[in-house]
């Protein structure tokens, strides 16, 4: 395809994720900038506002469930950090640098049905308080992919797999992604804990572990438990109405609602939470404009592609467009585009977020020299699965 075949649609979608990755401070308004010209433009072809209305009336639906279950999300990471938990981590590390696999498997658990950034921040801020005298650039990024690699099986544990189970995915499809990620699990983490512990060695401060807040605990395996009754209740018992409300995000808000007389969520997180729900839904809207039918066939080579250009790109708008042109092994796209992006800090949130913790890891020089092993441990994983497909 030549450049002036390209549809215009995709020059602006293009546009829009160079100025997401370029412009880190002014993503929300890149992406509403990027919706709001592909509208124009749909506008300016058609001359109607029908089409545009009609397009919508029948995506709103996936868009609430999103936004809906992004904000629960944020809200339940939060509980489940205020539990203690995180804090009593620690005690449990041997002093060696299986300590460090340990913790990135903590981290890869907890991302499985937390955000992956949450688990992101909660291993990053156990590990600063455990290698005390700096935690490595590879350790980071080892860190992050621990936390992609842990929600990509699973549909609460990362925003691309939340938005293939609104589609219609099955969470029992996305399982098969476990096998790629423990793969690279089993190179990325070992070798990481190794040269984090040759450089600052795990080190235990002498302070008593806190108590557990079991209770907090309880009010995140109910929200849990409830998102998964209201998913098969939505898809057994009355499977029309997915298609009506944003059923999967109600349910989840009525049992954190429901459960916030037993230990108050910390209602302020929202502010920001909404941000960031707001620019990832602005950038999946953005991609539902897009002319899927002008994209390359779904194929194993298609989604090997996709998770190295995760590694620059936001995986969401990428995932959507996936999602919209549909015919994907859904389970390979969930690994590739979720630990993809863990090749490059800004390639994914949860790298995003921990470079919030740890500012010195923002240079993409030093995360590729450092952390060498990603793109190894990345194509492992996939030509495994790619194998036993």
């Amino acid at each position: 395809m030549s450049f002036p075949d390209i549809p215009l649609e995709f020059v602006i979608f293009g546009a829009t994720l160079a100025g997401v990755a370029l412009f880190h401070r002014h993503t929300l308004a890149v992406a509403l900038a990027g919706l709001i010209a592909a509208l124009l433009l749909q506008y300016a072809e058609t001359r109607s506002l029908a089409g545009i209305a009609a397009h919508f009336a029948d995506e709103w639906v996936s868009l609430a469930n999103l936004f809906l279950l992004l904000l629960g999300f944020a809200i339940l990471a939060n509980q489940f950090e205020r539990s203690h938990v995180p804090e009593a981590i620690p005690s449990m590390l041997p002093r060696s640098w299986t300590g460090g696999v340990i913790l990135l498997g903590v981290v890869f658990c907890l991302s499985a049905f937390l955000d992956n950034i949450a688990a992101a921040i909660i291993g990053g801020v156990v590990a600063r308080h455990v290698y005390r005298d700096g935690v490595t650039k590879a350790y980071l990024a080892a860190i992050v992919c621990a936390a992609n690699a842990g929600g990509a099986g699973s549909v609460i544990g990362d925003t691309t797999t939340t938005m293939m189970w609104v589609s219609g995915v099955s969470p029992l499809t996305l399982l098969p992604a476990f096998l790629g990620a423990i793969a690279a699990f089993a190179i990325f983490a070992p070798l990481a804990s190794i040269s984090q512990q040759r450089r600052s060695p795990l080190a235990l401060r002498g302070t008593p572990a806190p108590h557990v807040d079991w209770a907090r605990v309880g009010v995140v395996l109910f929200a849990l438990g409830a998102l998964v009754a209201t998913n098969v209740a939505a898809n057994n018992v009355v499977p029309e109405l997915e298609h009506l409300v944003p059923a999967l995000g109600l349910g989840l808000w009525a049992a954190l609602l429901a459960s916030a007389p037993v230990r108050a969520p910390e209602w302020s997180i929202l502010r920001e939470a909404f941000g960031g729900a707001l620019f990832l839904i602005a950038l999946v809207a953005l991609a539902s404009l897009m002319p899927v039918d002008r994209l390359p066939a779904p194929s194993t080579a298609t989604v090997l592609g996709l998770g190295f250009l995760s590694a620059v790109f936001d995986n969401i708008p990428l995932t959507a467009l996936a999602i919209q042109q549909g015919g994907y092994d859904w389970a390979l796209l969930a690994y590739a585009v979720g630990f993809g992006g863990s090749m490059v800090w800004f390639g994914s949130s949860a790298g995003v977020a921990i470079t919030t913790l740890f500012p010195h890891s923002r240079s993409v020089a030093g995360w590729l020299r450092e952390g060498w092993f990603v793109p190894l441990s990345y194509l492992a994983g996939f030509f495994l699965m790619a194998a036993l497909s």
